[in-house]
């Protein structure tokens, strides 16, 4: 079991979710050693990054009963989910920022990069108008989640859309704040950032993971979901974790175990161009969130998804590319209507 609060991430995580609820998840996750051992008073970037990601799986797992319940049996078997990534969705408006948010992306790359993340590959999904990138931690690439950070470009729409996007997404704040963006520079300074400040400020860091904007009018929301699955979401769901991703050795065999348990499945197996990395998903839990009009409406919310990956033969290593393919299909899991 996890315990000792001289640890970097336990310390961190019991600190946002309380001491039941951090050390459930912690125990619920393969962590490499080297990353949970980290103790002393200076917490390093790839402790805060690893720290982040387990409270946005707790937070992934609050809101998706689905995949809490596969977790909970894995827990049961004695067994520990390995968290291969999380997928986020953003907007990006060709004129500029989205209401007080940077435009798309960049919200969240000025987060990754100081984390000690790089931008590994870009995925255009041209069939969603989004593009797609990958973000892997430079330090402990195998270990700590990557992102799938999506932004849907608005201008690939038609006016009435993009008027109507503006309405929604142009009510966004931004949800840094100064020393929250100090935390960040110390870390892309390389200098050290103490664990009082780092248990301060992680609070912040994981408030951008939410919905930043207004709620909407149901009638901008229908327009949206007309021409955008992926829009639609967003104005509900905002920037929070879109799915979390499970790696495991053979998802076609669990796939084949959990539909047999009648669980939400996806009905096919998503197999990348290499053949190498193979996705499928449960399908989005639905949830009630609240309209312009103060009236709350059943909507699709997020959802848990599995992974396998094989290792590159040119390389050595775990492949741990995407597949604009497989993206498109997984993003199919939440196009079910409210």
């Amino acid at each position: 079991m996890i315990s000792g609060n001289d640890r970097a991430i336990y310390a961190l995580v019991t600190s946002v979710l309380g001491e039941g609820n951090g050390k459930r998840v912690l125990n619920c996750l393969a962590i490499e050693e080297a990353l949970l051992n980290e103790c002393g008073n200076q917490v390093s970037r790839a402790a805060f990054a690893m720290a982040m990601n387990v409270a946005l799986f707790h937070d992934l797992l609050d809101r998706v009963p689905s995949g809490a319940d596969y977790v909970r049996d894995v827990a049961a078997q004695n067994r520990r989910v390995t968290f291969d990534h999380g997928a986020l969705r953003t907007v990006r408006f060709a004129e500029g920022p989205t209401g007080g948010l940077p435009a798309g992306q960049d919200a969240f790359a000025r987060i990754f990069i100081p984390l000690g993340y790089e931008m590994a590959a870009i995925y255009p999904l041209e069939r969603l108008g989004m593009t797609g990138r990958a973000y892997r931690h430079i330090d402990a690439p195998e270990a700590i989640p990557q992102f799938f950070l999506s932004e849907l470009h608005v201008d690939r729409f038609d006016p009435a859309f993009g008027e109507v996007a503006w309405r929604v997404f142009g009510t966004s704040r931004d949800p840094l704040d100064n020393k929250a963006k100090a935390l960040l520079d110390d870390y892309a300074a390389g200098r050290p950032v103490n664990l009082e400040t780092a248990t301060e400020v992680l609070p912040t860091i994981l408030a951008a993971f939410d919905r930043q904007h207004e709620p909407a009018a149901f009638e901008d929301y229908e327009v949206l979901r007309s021409r955008s699955n992926e829009a639609a979401w967003i104005a509900t769901e905002g920037n929070a974790f879109n799915h979390a991703t499970d790696r495991v050795p053979d998802v076609a065999a669990l796939a084949s175990r959990l539909k047999s348990e009648n669980r939400p499945m996806k009905e096919k197996l998503e197999i990348s161009a290499s053949g190498r990395v193979r996705q499928t998903a449960f399908r989005a839990d639905s949830v009630q969130r609240p309209f312009a009009d103060g009236v709350f409406r059943t909507v699709p919310g997020s959802f848990y998804e599995f992974i396998s990956r094989d290792v590159d033969p040119a390389v050595g290593a775990l492949d741990l590319a995407f597949d604009t393919g497989n993206a498109t299909g997984i993003f199919a899991m939440t196009s079910a209507a409210p």
